[in-house]
């Protein structure tokens, strides 16, 4: 968990200078807003952002986080958790990137720089599992890809197909079983022996009613002679049962 959280604070820092590069504005942009100047407009009651290809770009997103988070998300791990965290980030950030967008000056690396921002706002705030980080990630993509991709419809939504399906094949029950973790408190302390592995399992297994296939060693406690153990296990028809 320390190395995932390495990395990605890593990831994140040159996503933001990415982020930062990309808001310079060229040259010639510069010269030409400083001799020929143009007053804002700030009492105009136009509609620029909010037009038809804006509505169906948000319908596209807004299905594709529906087909992620709710038949493949839920299905399999029937968690309601981060509902609400999902779903806003991914509107959020859609929103906001559509709002830039319309600036001459917003481009794909300042996307990212914000993407960054928002993602380390999140993830130095509360420790979250590697796999619910995933589909964070993926959430924000979503919003990121139909908000600023310069592709038809039809292509916005077969980029958010194809990174449906994968997440589908690999999180479903048809390439392999998905692999569930636990963590719990153990007291037969005199299992947890090398040699004791498989009585170990079998132990597991008959008091849980899991398909524990591995158990890894994380704390021994010899005052109070338990440990805490990682147990590895998986579903029934690809679910966390």
């Amino acid at each position: 968990m320390v190395a995932i959280k390495k990395v990605t604070t890593v990831f994140l820092l040159l996503l933001t200078a990415i982020g930062a590069i990309g808001q310079i504005p060229p040259v010639d942009i510069l010269q030409e807003a400083t001799v020929n100047p143009t007053p804002a407009d700030f009492f105009a009651f136009r509609l620029d952002v909010f037009t038809i290809d804006f509505f169906v770009r948000m319908v596209i997103d807004l299905l594709s986080m529906i087909l992620l988070i709710r038949f493949i998300y839920y299905r399999i791990y029937a968690q309601r958790d981060y509902f609400f965290t999902f779903f806003m980030f991914n509107l959020l950030i859609f929103i906001i990137a559509t709002l830039l967008t319309s600036n001459s000056g917003f481009s794909i690396g300042a996307a990212f720089g914000l993407f960054a921002i928002f993602a380390m706002l999140r993830y130095r705030t509360e420790d979250i599992s590697a796999r619910d980080m995933t589909y964070l990630f993926i959430s924000i993509t979503f919003g990121l890809i139909t908000s600023i991709n310069m592709g038809t419809w039809i292509e916005i939504a077969l980029i958010n197909s194809i990174i449906i399906l994968l997440a589908f094949l690999i999180e479903g029950n048809l390439l392999f079983k998905p692999e569930f973790v636990k963590v719990v408190e153990y007291e037969k302390i005199e299992l947890i022996k090398p040699g004791s592995n498989i009585e170990l399992i079998d132990d597991l297994k008959q008091r849980t009613g899991l398909d524990i296939h591995k158990v890894y060693v994380k704390r021994i406690d010899f005052l109070r002679d338990t440990a805490v153990l990682k147990i590895y296990y998986r579903g029934i028809d690809g679910k966390d049962k």
